[in-house]
């Protein structure tokens, strides 16, 4: 009798063991509620200190953002006492709750207490979502689905600890509308992140999901008063604040209305939306404060460039210490008009690059050794083949010293140094520096690649100079990022810097040059200024603005013009960019300019006038290049003269005595050279001319040709157009002389077309076929060039 009393203990206790690891078991195994893994949330765009830069509504058009990492503590004691003040000591079901919600329920003969636990809260919310996820109806309200709801709590609480809980429950609370969660509902509400509310607003957050429709103004709001208000006053009672501090907190009025997210990144949101889909927060880069500033400095002058047709405006700021974008606006159009594409990320958009990519090939030829900051390049009318580029104002200056040549950014000199330099060598080149739209073989683009002929995107080009003012700070020892960072703790390749430092510093000295427009001009005057060496571009047809430069802490970028790519008369990138550029150094503030970095150049003997190695015929003065360079080539510009005893003609062994002479050293530019400078250049100090009775012996004449064809050049092919009489076209045959008095005859195929004095053109009909143009002055000089005329349908190339 008592085995059998004990065996039927022994049997029930294991049936009682067997129950509880079943339940057990199911509470671990049994699947999570759907939507606690697959619940659709609004991607939030935020700004390296946590504010809200923007925001996309979820895909079932709902405000629901990712839950924090824990909950804000005012909200978690506002609503633990509103809702389960024991809920860290029950298992999910409260049976000291139901018991009371039971007893009141009886006592006033209706329903006026659930007894349900905020885990119990928690599994009805993900339930009611489940049902919507599958697109269903809502759950019945019955005994049954109370106890499934309690069995979930159950489950929820042997799986989740209960600060997750808590997070779980603000994520999916309804507080009205279509927000749901605490970090929507604070911020539609308030306007700021959880972590920041008030205790009136934490509290109004706790009682809002019990009565979420409540919030929308003429649905009873004083109810819903009173109920913060009570929450509020239990929240003092309770020692969370003080008497004080529950009467201004009792003044704070409820929120009108959900306030519209923010909206100045937009653009960005976007484009970090595309790259990544399925992310739903967005740890930007991007400083609030100054990205507010900028969006400011964009629509003032937006407003004013719409007057003269320029619609559309993108600015990047970087900061170039560590490589971070600071600031984004992707397009600031003029108005949301389909034609005024306002919806484009401008700054991921390639455009034509206008001068741009001239620094790049100025540092280059310093670090490789085919340039000093002072050699002369020339600057007169050229043609390349069909292609003849011109500068932006049209005129010519003879020759130029590199760096006045890259800070006045003449088009001429810069196509002159790219023919020297290479175009396929200096694509591979912009390439590693991190250009990656050039995908073009190197002929496609021609000598037009350094003025425009190639495109790149605001982003590329912005970040290629804040690689270069990083390699001029840092030097070449430290590997950079390829590409600027968006995102907090972003990461991606580096490599070394192509430029090294020396030629690197040396590039923002000739940029630091550049007149800055309007009252800028004179920056130096003022003491507070800062210095800024910059860039800026404007492309053919007078399509795209842009201006871009450093301070020794950001580079900033900026693009103007039209999205759709029309015209506009005044665009330009001086006049147009570039005050809107130094409106946004002004915000950001001036930064001290970083020292000469000596370690990195190195020092040799030029000459003065040309920048050449000096070769015992000229001054000499000392130049800083980069340390990796050799430049090697001596000046061909100097030569020895001889001159009278008046030192005002030249002269030789046989119409002067060896003992009369004098010898000079002289600067001598080619004929166009010479001709074009003199005009900007009073200085310049011609050769004196042989006296007069040394010209009858030519045999000692010097080879000193006097003049140069401007136009043709030799073996040029020109296409002559036929007008609508269907006579052919004159072309103009243009020369320049040494001397301003000058006489040339001019010949063509044998044929004397007659002199020319002062200005040396000739206006002449030819027909297809190679033609022999000779010029001789009156003193004998002879000058041949052979061209062709091509004909009808025949290629110029």
């Amino acid at each position: 009798m008592l085995n059998t009393k004990r065996r039927r203990q022994h049997t029930g206790l294991l049936a009682i063991a067997l129950a509880i690891g079943a339940a057990l078991a199911w509470l671990q195994w049994w699947p999570l509620p759907v939507s606690l893994q697959q619940q659709p949330y609004a991607s939030m765009l935020l700004s390296r200190d946590g504010q809200l830069l923007g925001a996309r509504i979820a895909a079932d058009q709902q405000w629901r953002f990712a839950p924090p990492q824990q909950v804000p503590e005012r909200y978690r004691q506002a609503l633990l006492l509103f809702e389960d003040r024991r809920f860290y000591q029950h298992p999910g079901i409260d049976p000291f709750a139901i018991a009371r919600a039971t007893w009141r329920n009886l006592s006033h003969r209706r329903v006026t207490s659930g007894g349900s636990t905020l885990t119990m809260q928690l599994a009805r919310l993900l339930r009611q979502q489940d049902y919507l996820l599958q697109q269903d109806a809502q759950p019945p309200r019955s005994f049954a689905s109370k106890g499934i709801e309690a069995w979930r709590a159950l489950q929820l609480e042997w799986r989740f600890s209960k600060d997750e809980l808590l997070v779980h429950y603000a994520a999916h609370a309804p507080f009205g509308g279509n927000i749901v969660g605490l970090q929507a509902a604070s911020w539609r509400y308030f306007g700021r992140a959880p972590e920041h509310l008030s205790w009136a607003e934490a509290a109004l957050l706790a009682v809002l999901p019990n009565s979420p429709g409540l919030i929308h103004p003429g649905r009873q709001r004083d109810r819903l008063q009173q109920k913060r208000d009570r929450l509020l006053t239990r929240l003092q009672q309770a020692g969370y604040f003080g008497e004080r501090d529950l009467q201004l907190a009792l003044l704070e009025p409820l929120p009108e209305r959900p306030q519209a997210l923010p909206a100045v990144a937009n653009h960005l949101l976007d484009t970090l939306s595309s790259r990544a889909p399925d992310e739903a927060v967005y740890h930007s880069t991007i400083d609030a404060v100054l990205q507010n500033r900028v969006a400011a400095i964009a629509g003032r002058h937006g407003r004013l460039l719409a007057n003269e047709g320029v619609h559309n405006l993108a600015i990047l700021v970087l900061d170039h210490r560590t490589m971070e974008a600071r600031a984004y606006i992707g397009n600031q159009a003029w108005q949301q008009r389909a034609a005024y594409s306002p919806g484009v990320d401008i700054i991921q958009r390639p455009r034509s690059t206008g001068s741009l990519l001239k620094p790049f090939l100025y540092g280059l030829m310093l670090q490789e050794g085919e340039l000093t900051p002072t050699r002369l390049i020339p600057d007169i009318p050229s043609r390349f083949g069909s292609y003849s580029p011109q500068n932006y104002h049209r005129d010519y200056r003879g020759a130029v010293p590199a760096h006045q040549a890259l800070a006045w950014s003449l088009n001429i000199p810069a196509v002159r140094l790219l023919q020297e330099y290479g175009i396929g060598r200096f694509q591979h080149q912009l390439q590693a520096l991190g250009m990656t739209t050039l995908f073009r073989p190197a002929d496609d683009y021609g000598l037009t690649l350094v003025l425009g002929g190639a495109e790149g995107t605001l982003w590329e080009m912005t970040a290629m100079y804040a690689r270069l003012t990083a390699a001029a700070r840092d030097g070449s020892g430290r590997e950079q990022p390829l590409q600027p960072r968006l995102l907090v703790g972003e990461t991606g390749p580096q490599k070394l810097p192509v430029l090294g430092q020396g030629a690197a510093w040396l590039t923002l000295q000739a940029m630091i040059e550049v007149v800055r427009p309007g009252a800028d001009a004179l920056w130096r005057d003022f003491s507070g200024s800062q210095t800024i060496a910059w860039k800026t571009g404007t492309s053919f047809g007078l399509r795209d603005a842009w201006a871009i430069g450093s301070n020794s802490r950001y580079t900033v970028g900026v693009w103007a013009g039209n999205a759709g790519g029309e015209p506009a008369p005044l665009l330009s990138g001086q006049s147009t960019a570039a005050p809107i550029l130094f409106d946004i150094f002004d915000v950001l503030g001036p930064s001290a300019w970083f020292a000469r970095p000596d370690h990195a150049l190195k020092t040799i003997r030029v000459c003065r006038d040309d920048g050449y190695l000096a070769g015992g015929q000229c001054e000499a003065i000392n130049m800083s290049i980069p340390v990796e360079s050799h430049f090697q080539t001596v000046t061909p510009y100097h030569r020895r003269v001889h001159l009278d005893v008046s030192g005002q003609y030249r002269v030789h062994s046989r119409c002067e005595a060896v003992a009369s002479m004098q010898a000079a050293d002289w600067f001598v530019l080619p004929p166009a050279q010479e001709f074009f400078r003199k005009q900007y250049r009073s200085d310049y100090k011609p050769l004196p001319p042989w006296r007069k009775d040394c010209l009858a012996d030519s045999s000692e004449l010097d080879n000193d040709q006097p003049m140069e064809l401007l136009y043709p050049h030799e073996g040029s092919r020109l296409y002559i157009p036929v007008d609508i009489d269907g006579r052919r076209s004159r072309a103009l045959l243009q020369a320049v002389h040494r001397r301003s008095d000058a006489v040339l005859f001019w010949h063509i195929d044998d044929r004397f077309l007659g002199e020319t004095r002062l200005f040396h053109e000739q206006s002449v009909a030819l027909e297809p076929g190679w033609h022999k143009l000779v010029l001789v002055d009156q003193q004998g000089y002879t000058l041949v060039r052979w061209f062709r005329v091509l004909g009808e349908g025949e290629p110029d190339s």
